[in-house]
């Protein structure tokens, strides 16, 4: 464990070197041990310090996961780049497949969170909020990508292939970042691009090129 040195941040940096420190607590120990007191220590403050941001466990831990989810959207959008459409979701799907979205420690984490998810309503709010963000970013990707190969699909046909995709990438993602042998064995970038192209109805040796 690593412990950050106390020195005065601004209030939205302090903020998130407490959301970082909740994450590294996660990670290592799960919810249950990521105390205020555990998250106090990492993090160089007083556990009265922490009660400035959030009035209990429960608040801090729910602006973890969103922070959380947000990073991981982040990082998988920017393997988009700024070429085609088509271009632009094959980077998604690589960026999906790969670390650091793909990895052992993000599974850690999430497999904390994904717990509370359908006892408590806050953290199932978070994690609809963020599985809408992600949706939301396959779904344009997917209509710019069909319009710009010719095909004319209407919203509801987007969004199906954009709820299949997703669920693609996320089995996936649990199962890389597990990091079981059959996968470590096998060019999973092209498997994720090569089920994602089937889905699309497209040529996978365009997609993935």
């Amino acid at each position: 464990m690593t412990r950050r040195p106390f020195h005065r941040e601004p209030e939205a940096v302090r903020q998130q070197d407490l959301i970082a420190a909740t994450l590294d607590s996660i990670a290592e120990l799960g919810l249950a041990g990521a105390t205020v007191r555990e998250v106090a220590l990492r993090a160089g403050v007083t556990p009265g310090l922490i009660r400035r941001y959030f009035d209990n466990k429960e608040r801090m831990v729910s602006a973890a996961y969103k922070q959380f989810i947000a990073e991981l959207i982040a990082a998988a959008e920017a393997g988009c780049g700024n070429g085609s459409a088509i271009s632009r979701l094959a980077g998604l799907v690589r960026a999906s497949v790969t670390p650091p979205v793909a990895d052992g420690r993000a599974l850690s984490i999430w497999a904390s969170f994904i717990g509370t998810v359908h006892s408590d309503p806050v953290m199932a709010e978070v994690h609809r909020e963020g599985y809408q963000a992600f949706r939301d970013l396959i779904e344009r990707l997917v209509g710019e990508a069909m319009a710009e190969q010719g095909s004319r699909l209407s919203k509801q046909q987007v969004l199906q292939k954009a709820i299949v995709i997703n669920a693609l990438l996320d089995g996936l993602w649990i199962e890389i970042s597990m990091g079981g042998d059959d996968f470590s064995k096998l060019d999973v970038v092209r498997i994720a691009l090569d089920s994602v192209a089937t889905v699309l109805g497209i040529d996978a040796k365009t997609f993935r090129e």
